[in-house]
């Protein structure tokens, strides 16, 4: 029953970074942090994870003389993270009392 849940997607925060990267085009790191209510070193440490699968992409780049870096799903993160809601979502229309 669970075959279809993605290991890369059991923690919570990497939960909310791929629900907000598939919704968006490109999310900097700053807002990413804010709306999920973690810390630089959490954050960085959950993308770490999700850029070796390569579910996310990584873009650094300067505005102005600024750094910025910004997440983005790629069309596999975006495939698996749809498959493991879809997994969960068998799982819970799983009805036991057959």
């Amino acid at each position: 029953m669970i075959d279809g849940l993605h290991k890369a997607f059991e923690s919570r925060v990497r939960l909310g970074i791929m629900a907000v990267l598939i919704v968006n085009d490109w999310v900097d790191h700053g807002t990413l942090k804010e709306l999920l209510s973690v810390t630089d070193g959490n954050l960085a440490s959950h993308m770490t994870a999700l850029t070796s699968t390569r579910y996310v992409q990584v873009r650094k780049r300067f505005i102005g003389s600024r750094p910025n870096t910004s997440y983005k799903a790629t069309v596999a993160g975006t495939k698996a993270f749809k498959d493991h809601l879809d997994a969960m979502d068998q799982l819970l229309k799983k009805d036991l009392r057959q």
